[in-house]
């Protein structure tokens, strides 16, 4: 049952307004974001540049999803940015054949290749059995999720560097790049809805389903909010927490592959700096980082309030360094409100 804090209403039933900014202030801060930059520079708003925006930001979201399952339990994933890169590289040399046609285009890369179907199988195991890995060093060797996946991110990054040499892997077949440049359908007054927007959304829905609606969302939920109580009463404490590394895994591979699809390339160095955006994104969008409360909901609008931040910056020619400390406080902020909210529901 959610408290009365969470539900916005006191005890004595009054309006908690605290309550109720603490369950809205991610979407309250988006649209006065959004109420700003489109102030200081009217181009904002056009549809082809908000349509933009959910591009840019659709690879963060499908991490940003993995992680909020992730972050639920009281884990992190540091290394996410490198099984992007690797699971990038591993499904564009299938598709080109191998790496000795990492140049080769067009018909050549048709013709040499195994198609986009394998490649993005290739990816999609690679990031899986990456997480099955961490999560197994974490839940079996007891060795903490923060140091674990540091060292996955460094690990997987020289991998990545080690595999491609120094070099990118570009030129893919009209299939494969569909999945990052295509368009699905169009809609009236917006426009062409890109493809990994599309994925996006529907996995946002899909995992919303899940940990809503689901035996397994509650059993993630509650393994985050007290393991100890969990593991009494009985749920399987150890492969609950092994499963959210799996899944984020999954999705850094799924991810590793639309964004090589994207940028028509592929190199050692894609996903640097992923770390800190994804995380943001969940923590922004209310999701503790002491486990057991958040959603989907405010882990999609927390990613598209970072696609915002960033692009309505561009707009305004702030300059990049400026960006990441902008960030890098919006990421505290939220985390102190984060603590402090969490002290007041146990005073409540």
């Amino acid at each position: 049952m959610a408290s009365a804090t969470q539900t916005g209403e006191t005890r004595n039933g009054g309006i908690d307004l605290f309550g109720l900014l603490a369950t809205y202030a991610p979407l309250i801060f988006l649209l006065v974001l959004m109420g700003i930059f489109a102030w200081l520079e009217p181009r904002f708003l056009l549809p082809l540049n908000l349509v933009n925006v959910m591009r840019q930001v659709s690879i963060y979201g499908l991490l940003a999803l993995g992680m909020t399952f992730v972050i639920l339990t009281a884990g992190i994933d540091l290394s996410i940015g490198a099984i992007v890169a690797f699971a990038g590289l591993a499904a564009a040399a299938v598709a080109k054949g191998g790496l000795e046609n990492r140049f080769a285009a067009g018909a050549d890369a048709s013709a040499l290749g195994y198609g986009w179907p394998l490649a993005m199988l290739v990816a999609i195991l690679f990031g899986t059995f990456a997480g099955a890995l961490q999560g197994f060093a974490i839940t079996r060797l007891k060795v903490p999720p923060f140091v674990v996946t540091l060292g996955g991110m460094s690990a997987f990054r020289g991998a990545a560097l080690l595999m491609a040499g120094g070099g990118p892997i570009s030129g893919f077949d009209p299939g494969y790049t569909w999945w990052g440049q295509g368009y699905l359908f169009t809609l009236p007054l917006i426009g062409r809805i890109p493809v990994p927007v599309v994925v996006f959304l529907l996995f946002a829905v899909l995992a919303h389903i899940v940990l809503r609606y689901t035996r397994y969302g509650r059993h993630v939920y509650g393994v985050g909010g007290n393991p100890e109580a969990a593991r009494l009463s009985g749920l399987n404490v150890r492969g609950i927490t092994m499963s959210v590394y799996v899944l984020m895994g999954f999705m850094a591979g799924l991810s590793g592959f639309i964004l090589s699809a994207r940028l028509n390339s592929a190199e050692a160095v894609a996903g640097m700096g992923y770390e800190l955006i994804v995380i943001a994104s969940v923590v922004i969008g209310g999701t503790s980082l002491f486990g057991g409360i958040g959603t989907i909901f405010g882990t999609v609008i927390g990613t598209i309030l970072i696609g915002v931040l960033q692009n309505g910056l561009v707009l305004n020619n702030v300059s990049p360094y400026v960006q990441q400390i902008i960030i890098g406080l919006i990421i505290v902020l939220a985390v102190a409100f984060d603590t402090f909210a969490k002290s007041r529901r146990r005073r409540a």
